[in-house]
């Protein structure tokens, strides 16, 4: 038997990794830690202040700074946050640079941060960074700022892998896992379920609207991560059978989730992966939602369907057919295609190989 693997892993600075998580980050990094330390493998989180203390967790130094009024008038002041998050990521950074990175067999980042590609080939163990979103400039930026880049990459779909394949042509695919225990399977009924985090890039106004076209209840669920968007273009639409039922942990969320006829997916943008898909598949619940991003390569026409991008019309048209699907193959869908087994057996193998 393998002897277990000392991990460092890198996550958000921003939102802490505990329940009820913020979107669907916290929630991958947190069942990824999880999954990788019931492998017997040693792992350190690196996490935002107030993260889950069961996962070992070493928090990132995000200070507030003390700036004087000339400073903060400045033309070229950035976002206070930024700031933050920068220094507490150059913090770690030169930590896993010295001394401390002898501690660890592989490094894996899991942030959207910049500094842990950039700075990579300061540290000793190697490096393994997964792809969440659409290229930016700023990894981009950090791809390039050495004459090679040393860091072993993963995206999470064929989507986003694709999306990076002209500066990252070799990022391997290992997509999101739910773990189907915690998410199981419900018995449906008589409404429809809308969950994720309430921005406009989400959609949620979309999914209120396909549900009133078509005659449905529905409930939303999720942190409001902006508080004008939700003003101006959710509330006015609650009422009725259009019900915002607030930021659930795991347990009421996966029996509301569970307990829909069908779960509406809304992106407004390019989905790097849709985890809620998986989450509503792992409860049996079929999926409608706009076909952007990864959501095609998720879905099956036996656990859901997809409707052209922003075309709230034929959204409304196919929540009919989709609610009559066999909850069974949208399970059983869950269970072969996005398990978290799957997964963190992946990323588990993957450090292995990157720390021979």
């Amino acid at each position: 038997m393998s002897a277990p693997l000392r991990i460092a892993l890198i996550a958000s600075a921003r939102f802490p990794v505990r329940e009820p998580f913020t979107g669907g980050l916290e929630a991958h990094t947190w069942s990824l830690a999880r999954a990788l330390r019931a492998r017997g493998h040693q792992v350190e989180l690196f996490a935002a202040p107030g993260s889950d203390p069961a996962l070992d967790v070493v928090e990132l130094p995000v200070h507030r700074t003390s700036l004087s009024r000339a400073a903060r008038s400045d033309v070229s002041m950035p976002d206070a946050t930024w700031m933050q998050e920068h220094h507490a990521y150059l913090r770690l950074m030169l930590d896993l640079a010295g001394g401390a990175g002898d501690r660890y067999d592989v490094v894996h980042n899991n942030s959207l941060h910049y500094l842990p590609i950039a700075m990579a080939s300061a540290v000793r163990a190697p490096v393994v960074t997964t792809l969440h979103t659409p290229p930016t400039p700023w990894l981009e930026s950090a791809i390039q700022a050495g004459e090679r880049c040393p860091v072993t990459f993963t995206a999470v779909s064929e989507h986003t892998a694709s999306a990076w394949r002209p500066l990252v042509p070799a990022a391997r695919v290992i997509h999101n896992g739910v773990d189907t225990e915690r998410w199981p399977a419900g018995p449906g009924g008589r409404h429809l379920v809308w969950f994720g985090r309430i921005v406009a890039e989400k959609g949620p106004h979309l999914a209120i609207a396909a549900a009133r076209e078509a005659g449905w209840p529905l409930r939303l669920a999720g942190p409001v991560g902006d508080e004008r968007y939700f003003a101006e273009r959710v509330a006015p639409l609650l009422g009725g059978d259009i019900v915002y039922v607030g930021h659930l942990g795991c347990r009421d969320l996966a029996a509301l989730v569970g307990g829909a006829a069908a779960a509406l997916v809304t992106p407004c943008w390019d989905e790097p992966y849709g985890l809620v898909v998986a989450e509503a598949l792992a409860c049996g619940t079929p999926v409608c939602g706009l076909d952007r991003g990864a959501l095609g390569e998720i879905l099956t026409p036996e656990c859901g369907a997809l409707a052209p991008r922003d075309d709230v019309g034929a959204l409304a048209d196919l929540i009919g057919p989709v609610t009559r699907l066999d909850r069974r193959a949208a399970r059983e869908r869950a269970e072969r295609f996005c398990s978290l087994d799957a997964m963190a057996d992946s990323y588990a193998s993957l450090h292995r190989e990157v720390a021979a």
